[in-house]
């Protein structure tokens, strides 16, 4: 078997050799290993089992794999990561599997929160899923009635685009049946034209003006965005994954719980708000950091609605849906335009949720306008979700160098919800096939807290595009095993352009990595998502293990 270079000195003194396993290193000058060694926290070696014994020294920690497989630390390019809510909120639905729950368990949640809740303060529940209901229907503002009179009440979808509100919710907010839809948003009617209680993207913002909620010091705010993140960062490591781009959050929260040695995972920061315009204003580019926590793209700058709550811009109307319906475009060219064009001059590589294909065609105008005005080599311009594409957006995507970051579980997890746009057009969404073929570098995003953010379940959607519930969608689009690992590691680094520093099991990159109970290239590919992770080291440290 041919090795990599030794980057040590020497290669002697190694901290860790690791040896009898299946190595998938995602690197094609040496696809598979036996063996590697890391010292420094960074990969040092990979040779076969016999070589790298050699390396081993009287303080070199030694792990035998006993033939398990062992992959790069997987890569997750969009996830809305704080984690408050998984310790702190009232959650309804399971944020990490298929699970089914019914409409009696969300109100007697919410009715305990309401008990504990002075009158006029929300009460909230949080990973609502519409179609994970036993009911057979959906939630309703009847429903919600039930948990209380005197409290305003919402359910919101862990899509993040629509919320179910109770009666003293519309109310407050001076909503009723004759109040007009607000531009990017609905106020949903059932078939008597009275108000059922969903509302949609930028319509919620009415209702989010209305009722009291809980406030916190600012020493308690810390100490929720910390337990959040140091929660959270346990889950990520739990399931394999080892380097996530954060929507936004604490800043200040995630430096203290690196401090404190409970940052497991490694952060590529994606600011907004203040933090977008302190980098503008201080000159702070995308790459500021080190390998624990940089700077990335920005925190999506939303174009329009949601896939999962069937609200994304479409050029063609829903099917089945009347009057007829194209989803919710949240702002216009010209707000985008300028949007992009201040961050692109700034150096900060941009990104924006689009997930329809008129919402992927306006993001693309904006930035191909914004490169012919300011040209930056490399730029990488993100597109969170890019779910609806055609030809013509393939080939501009390609042409301006864009990274797509795709909705990966959403094959397994919400396949029941496709039969809401059919066959024809799923042919054309989460469209991994269509990207690599054209040699665009396709990454995954989760979207957490919308899909879960197991790479497993995502790897075996994207190889079989069957869902849950044993039916399949736009098989077209199904790509192998080995191109979906790819996709969920180094195509992952390339996203953030760090792809010469991990992503890979290669000499001289960080030492992340992942060991599997079995091989996920020679299981049955419907049991991908089964596989257990054994260990998950990052930099060379174990920081999960069964």
């Amino acid at each position: 078997m041919a090795s990599l270079p030794l980057l040590a000195a020497d290669g002697a003194d190694a901290d860790l050799v690791v040896f009898n396993a299946k190595v998938y290193t995602v690197d094609s000058r040496l696809p598979k290993a036996e063996a590697f060694a890391v010292k420094n926290g960074r990969f040092t070696a990979i040779v076969n089992t016999a070589e790298i014994k050699a390396l081993a020294t009287k303080g070199t920690q030694t792990f035998d794999a006993k033939g398990m497989t062992i992959v790069p630390g997987f890569i997750d390019t969009h996830n809305h990561a704080t984690g408050t809510v998984l310790v702190y909120e009232v959650l309804v639905g399971n944020p990490y599997e298929v699970e089914f729950v019914t409409i009696d368990s969300i109100v007697e949640k919410l009715r305990a929160k309401a008990s504990v809740t002075p009158p006029g303060t929300w009460v909230e529940g949080y990973f609502f899923d519409d179609t994970k209901l036993k009911d057979g229907r959906m939630l309703n503002v009847h429903d919600l009635d039930k948990v209380s009179t005197d409290h305003p009440v919402v359910v919101h979808h862990r899509g993040g685009h629509t919320g179910f509100y109770n009666s003293k919710a519309l109310e407050m907010a001076d909503i009723n049946k004759s109040t007009p839809n607000p531009a990017g948003g609905t106020f949903d009617r059932d078939a008597n034209g009275d108000l059922n209680g969903r509302v949609t993207d930028r319509a919620m913002g009415a209702l989010n003006r209305v009722g009291k909620r809980a406030t916190y010091t600012p020493a308690q705010a810390m100490q929720r965005d910390r337990d959040g993140l140091a929660y959270i960062s346990k889950q990520f490591v739990r399931y394999g994954v080892t380097s996530v781009h954060h929507e936004g959050g604490n800043l200040s929260a995630l430096q203290e719980i690196r401090a404190r040695g409970e940052l497991l995972h490694r952060v590529s920061y994606e600011a907004s708000g203040k933090q977008l315009e302190a980098m503008i204003s201080g000159g702070i580019m995308s790459g500021f950091g080190d390998e624990w926590i940089r700077m990335g793209a920005t925190s999506e700058h939303t174009v329009d609605g949601s896939f999962s709550e069937r609200t994304m811009a479409l050029s063609t109307p829903y099917p089945g849906i009347t009057p007829p319906y194209n989803g919710n475009v949240t702002e216009t060219q010209d707000e985008l335009n300028a949007w992009i064009e201040r961050v692109h001059r700034a150096g900060i590589q941009v990104n924006c949720h689009a997930n329809g294909d008129v919402a992927i065609d306006m993001f693309m105008t904006a930035v191909e306008r914004a490169q012919k005005l300011y040209p930056r080599p490399d730029a990488r311009p993100k597109i969170a979700h890019c779910t609806l594409i055609n030809d013509d957006l393939v080939r501009r995507i390609k042409a301006a160098g864009a990274v797509p970051a795709l909705f990966t579980t959403y094959a397994y997890y919400n396949s029941d919800k496709f039969a809401f746009y059919g066959e024809e057009m799923m042919k054309h969404c989460m469209a991994f096939r269509s990207f690599l073929d054209a040699g665009v570098q396709v990454a995954a995003g989760s979207d957490f807290s919308p899909g879960p953010f197991d790479p497993r379940m995502a790897i075996q959607g994207m190889a079989t595009r069957t869902g849950w519930d044993g039916k399949t969608w736009g098989a077209n689009q199904k790509i192998t095993v080995e191109e979906a690992l790819r996709v969920n590691t180094l195509n992952g680094a390339y996203n953030s352009h760090e792809e010469a520093i991990k992503g890979s099991i290669t000499t001289g990159k960080l030492a992340d990595f992942v060991v599997l109970s079995d091989d996920l290239f020679t299981v049955p590919k419907e049991k991908i998502k089964d596989l257990q992770i054994v260990r998950t080291v990052v930099g060379g440290t174990t920081v999960y293990q069964t």
